[in-house]
């Protein structure tokens, strides 16, 4: 693609590229998904922490939100509306998981299975450097409802009210939890947990999402 017209592109605003997918220009939902990828990710790791899940979760909020482009009331931003689609459906796979880990369990299937998130998840594949390790530690240690906040709040700087609306949850609670995760995160951790290194979205894996959306929407 010709590079000022990608600028073009990316510079316009989700509700011009909206208007503009529903009148037929399919391709260009890949500039607004290309424009939320990173933010989808940090937000789906830090309530499934694992990079593979995390990538299949993704994609669903792409096709939904498609799919119902056209009844997008724009009463709140198209970021919040993925971002809610991407929430509910993270928690959902989520207590799937356990339930059917559950299951197996029950069954003696695999034994050996370790629950919780120790030194072996996914997600520690993802970084090689040691303050980065140990400040996503630091979040996985969160538990989910604090982390969700937090990762909404301050590394994804979504306001108060973007958040009230995404988690469903009060003003007072927004900021209360948020308090919270940052009481236990520790001073000493303070002005890193900003790094970009942190729930890291690597471009391939931007392309391998965009990709099988529009495979899975059929204009591929």
């Amino acid at each position: 693609m010709n590079t000022v017209l990608q600028v073009q592109k990316e510079q316009l605003s989700d509700e011009e590229i909206i208007r503009r997918v529903l009148a037929g220009e399919q391709r260009l939902y890949e500039v607004i998904m290309r424009r939320y990828n990173a933010m989808l990710y940090r937000v789906g790791m830090s309530i499934a922490n694992n990079e593979v899940e995390v990538e299949d979760i993704m994609q669903t909020p792409y096709i939904k939100a498609y799919e119902k482009l056209a009844t997008f009331e724009q009463r709140s931003g198209f970021g919040t509306w993925l971002t809610r689609i991407l929430i509910n459906e993270s928690l959902y796979q989520l207590k799937k998981s356990k339930r059917n880990m559950q299951i197996e369990l029950n069954n003696e299937t695999h034994p050996e299975i370790k629950t919780g998130n120790g030194t072996n998840s996914p997600v520690h594949t993802l970084l090689n450097k040691e303050l980065s390790n140990i400040l996503e530690d630091a979040l996985v240690q969160l538990p989910e409802k604090y982390r969700m906040v937090f990762v909404l709040r301050e590394m994804e700087n979504m306001s108060i009210d973007e958040t009230v609306d995404i988690l469903n949850i009060t003003e007072a609670n927004v900021k209360v939890r948020l308090n919270r995760a940052k009481t236990m995160l520790r001073d000493t951790l303070g002005s890193y947990y900003k790094n970009e290194g942190i729930y890291h979205f690597h471009l391939t894996r931007c392309d391998r999402i965009v990709n099988n959306v529009f495979r899975k929407l059929g204009f591929a």
